[in-house]
């Protein structure tokens, strides 16, 4: 399954690889940052968001916990990413 999702990732024009292991529900969607040279509130960008119109490979799915699991049910059924500060 690795080898798939990684021929995969390469071979896709905007494709981005992840370990489901690793990962956590703001590396895969998005978070909140203060822009150190503004001092404004920015959105930096996820797996998920980076991917977008391409496709996002989460090796590992079943090592996930439980509550990053439960974030991308949102992304996968209804194809957006909420943000709350």
């Amino acid at each position: 399954k690795s080898q798939l999702l990684s021929f995969v990732h390469k071979t896709a024009s905007r494709g981005i690889y992840t370990s489901g292991k690793g990962s956590s529900a703001v590396g895969l969607t998005a978070s909140v940052v203060r822009d150190p040279d503004t001092k404004d509130l920015v959105l930096e960008s996820g797996a998920l968001v980076l991917s977008d119109k391409g496709v996002c490979c989460i090796d590992e799915f079943d090592k996930m916990n439980d509550t990053t699991r439960a974030v991308l049910h949102e992304a996968m059924e209804q194809q957006t990413v909420s943000i709350a500060k």
